[in-house]
């Protein structure tokens, strides 16, 4: 089976885990402000890290210390991995479902525009494959109405918008590090921002909203077993061993990051004769390139799908717009979304996939389509 995505870990990984394990404490420790510190260096930035234990985590507590609660709208695109809208919810908050660009499939800022009101606290632009929405724009937007900014960047860890990564720039970005994202700590997540005071927050409702100055020290005759409890928390910190996965993940991100590039570069070189598909538009040199998305014209995309799988290949189809789930469905008609999901096919793309399975995908695509 050449798989359409997978975590590519070796012993590096193992390594830093056995560090983490003869260390004999998993949770909250060293290891993760370490991690903390060296994606700051990745970024190139001086803002505030804060490791969480997975993606979802991490948007509901960036929600929650902006103070987003029950009767605020938040504004986000369907088309979009459920995580986005559940994190909405859990603030007791209703989320407002806009389209993508036909295009692009980020966020439309227009519909973003059109359906702000008295009670938008917070627009969610989510960076679609590593693709980054247009940050201008939003940003203008919270200038005129004073609406925060929370990019779900869960995909777009490394990727870079007008000269400067994601994360460096705007209000509070939030990234995942689960089993299949271009780094892994296995499961895992965390929050950048300028916001010192959300980020003093969010740090102690990580952990059930304990105060603790020193959580992270190495030296146990330091380390005071007094704390506070100041506000409602939650059990979002990342681990020890998570964090030690992500040290060695993250020695490695530049390579992981060029090779997708190579990938998409290569899709998109043998599937460029093909009529029937339409290949992505971003720029592959600027983005992570998280996932590998064509869309299937003159609905024959699940046939084509059904016969990648005939010849051990997976793809995937990601995702179903959150406005059809039983949860959220409306009056919502999002045209451009419904159209997408209709075409898209997510083909395989990881650091550990060869020329000669790239070209095996090619090939079957070609034979589906010539048959």
């Amino acid at each position: 089976m050449i798989k359409v995505s997978r975590g590519c870990c070796g012993q590096e990984e193992l390594d830093q885990v056995k560090e983490a394990f003869d260390y004999g404490y998993f949770g909250l420790a060293y290891k993760v402000n370490e991690f903390e510190q060296e994606i700051q260096k990745f970024i190139q930035t001086d803002r505030e890290v804060i490791c969480t234990c997975n993606g979802t985590a991490a948007l509901h507590l960036a929600l929650d210390a902006i103070g987003v609660s029950e009767g605020d709208e938040v504004i986000l695109p369907s088309f979009t991995f459920v995580a986005t809208a559940q994190a909405i919810s859990s603030c007791g908050a209703n989320p407002v479902f806009v389209d993508v660009d036909e295009e692009t499939m980020l966020i439309d800022i227009e519909d973003v525009r059109r359906k702000i009101t008295d009670r938008t606290k917070a627009i969610v632009p989510v960076h679609y494959s590593g693709a980054v929405c247009d940050m201008e724009a939003l940003l203008k937007i919270k200038e005129e109405y004073g609406i925060r900014i929370i990019e779900d960047a869960a995909h777009a860890f490394g990727s870079v918008y007008k000269g400067k990564k994601v994360g460096s720039f705007g209000d509070i970005a939030c990234f995942s590090f689960d089993s299949i994202k271009v780094m892994t700590c296995g499961e895992g997540g965390c929050i950048i921002t300028n916001d010192k005071d959300a980020a003093e927050l969010i740090r102690i409702k990580r952990l059930l909203g304990i105060d603790r100055k020193t959580m992270h020290t190495t030296d146990w005759k330091k380390r005071s077993w007094k704390y506070d409890v100041p506000v409602t928390g939650y059990r979002y910190h990342m681990s020890n061993i998570n964090a030690a996965i992500g040290l060695a993940q993250i020695k490695k991100l530049n390579g992981f990051i060029d090779y997708r590039k190579k990938v998409a570069k290569s899709y998109n070189s043998l599937l460029s004769d093909i009529p029937e598909i339409k290949l992505p538009v971003y720029d592959i040199d600027t983005i992570t390139n998280f996932m590998y998305v064509i869309r299937v014209k003159n609905g024959k995309r699940e046939e084509l799908k059904q016969y990648l799988m005939d010849h051990d290949i997976e793809s995937g189809i990601s995702y179903i717009p959150c406005h059809t789930f039983s949860l959220y469905k409306g009056n919502n008609h999002l045209p451009a979304t419904e159209k997408i999901y209709e075409e898209l096919l997510c083909l395989p793309i990881h650091p550990e996939i060869t020329e000669s399975d790239l070209k095996e995908v090619s090939d079957r695509i070609h034979e589906f389509f010539r048959k």
